[in-house]
């Protein structure tokens, strides 16, 4: 019982050809490159998703700014 009718056993020699054909150096090599690339995809998804999440920030202080009265002694200034 294994993924898809294969064995653990047929798993273990694919993985052991693998090694042999490609070595631990460059397997190594790949791992690293592939975890650098999803850091970095997910990095990019959490600042996207920041800046999506400050908009409406921005939106609601230019809002309630514009919507505060003016006051008397404003009024005279101008």
């Amino acid at each position: 019982m294994g993924f898809g009718g294969i064995s653990i056993w047929q798993l273990l020699i694919i993985l052991a050809i693998i090694v042999l054909l490609f070595g631990t150096k460059k397997l190594r090599g790949i791992g690293s490159d592939l975890g650098g690339a999803v850091k970095g995809f997910k990095k990019a998804v959490s600042d996207e998703q920041t800046a999506t999440d400050a908009e409406p920030e921005k939106l609601k202080n230019t809002t309630t700014e514009q919507a505060q009265p003016v006051s008397e002694k404003e009024k005279d200034k101008v």
